[in-house]
């Protein structure tokens, strides 16, 4: 792939990183297959860390860092939607 189709890419590409204890907290089994099949996608990567150092914001709801930016929901349903909108641009 050529640098200028790199750049004109349609497909959107996300760094996702979470805290473990954040998902475990809010992510339920109900979420999973969800989930799964969000990050199977091929523009997606995920990471997930033990902690963030964001410890108010893991207490009170679900979040995730994405390409560097904090992105906060009020349930895991709602996070999941907002992670799809920020994929398509």
């Amino acid at each position: 792939m050529g640098l200028l189709a790199k750049f004109f890419s349609k497909d959107r590409k996300l760094q996702i990183d979470f805290c473990e204890k954040n998902l475990d907290r809010f992510v339920t089994a109900d979420h999973f297959p969800e989930y799964e099949a969000f990050f199977n996608q091929k523009n997606i990567e995920y990471k997930e860390y033990q902690c963030q150092s964001k410890c108010k914001e893991c207490k009170l709801s679900p979040y995730a860092i994405v390409n560097g930016e904090f992105i906060a929901a009020d349930d895991a349903g709602k996070l999941l939607d907002k992670l799809k909108q920020l994929q398509k641009g």
